[in-house]
């Protein structure tokens, strides 16, 4: 996140309400995202921030744009709209979205260290991380299959979509025609688009994103 845009994001950071934070149940894997951070003091005190997303929240916004609350040793610290710039001692947590999840949630210390924060255990983020210290090499093949849905489906899909932008009688009228090299069925393009969505998925586990390939998957 650059200067400006976490001195903007900064501003959008109101107080919080003191409430407790509660507890992922296990019908939220994929509605709430809930990362924590322990940093210790001089004095040898440790305290915990937890960031908690609800992703329901932002269908329910009148722009689109999701939710993050920060809590302070179960405490609810600060809420802000993503993405989010929560000021702490030492640096600043920063929250971002895709449209699949989470993009970033990362400290970030006065110096420019980044560090993620940890997901916990019971979220889809925890047992995606919980399988890849399990199993590294199943981990590694599952991360190079969603890399190559997503090219595949940039590669496939895009040519087709452009042909029918170009459909448009003000864009065919300044542009002419195009016709894609590549032809599918319908049914063959869907499984395609499904599968790309499902890698941006995976890869919003690991807090991966890449602007050309998970926005179009």
């Amino acid at each position: 996140m650059h200067e400006w845009s976490r001195r903007r994001a900064a501003k959008r950071v109101k107080p919080g309400t003191g409430r407790e934070l509660k507890p992922f149940r296990w019908w939220q894997p994929f509605s709430r995202s809930l990362y924590s951070l322990v940093l210790g003091h001089d004095d040898g005190r440790q305290v915990v921030y937890t960031v908690d997303v609800p992703h329901r929240r932002r269908f329910w916004s009148n722009d689109g744009k999701g939710i993050a609350d920060l809590y302070l040793d179960g405490r609810h610290q600060a809420e802000s709209k993503l993405p989010a710039a929560f000021p702490i001692p030492g640096g600043t947590i920063e929250v971002a979205e895709s449209p699949f999840g989470l993009k970033r949630c990362h400290y970030v210390t006065a110096g420019g260290d980044e560090h993620p924060l940890i997901p916990d255990h019971a979220s889809a983020e925890g047992r995606r991380a919980h399988l890849a210290r399990k199993h590294p090499a199943l981990s590694r093949v599952i991360s190079v299959t969603s890399i190559i849905l997503l090219v595949i489906s940039v590669l496939l899909l895009i040519p087709q979509l452009i042909e029918v932008a170009f459909k448009l009688p003000p864009v065919a009228a300044r542009f002419g025609t195009f016709v894609s090299p590549v032809s599918l069925p319908a049914w063959l393009n869907s499984l395609i688009a499904i599968g790309a969505g499902l890698a941006s998925i995976e890869r919003a586990l690991r807090l991966r994103h890449n602007r050309f390939l998970d926005t179009v998957g």
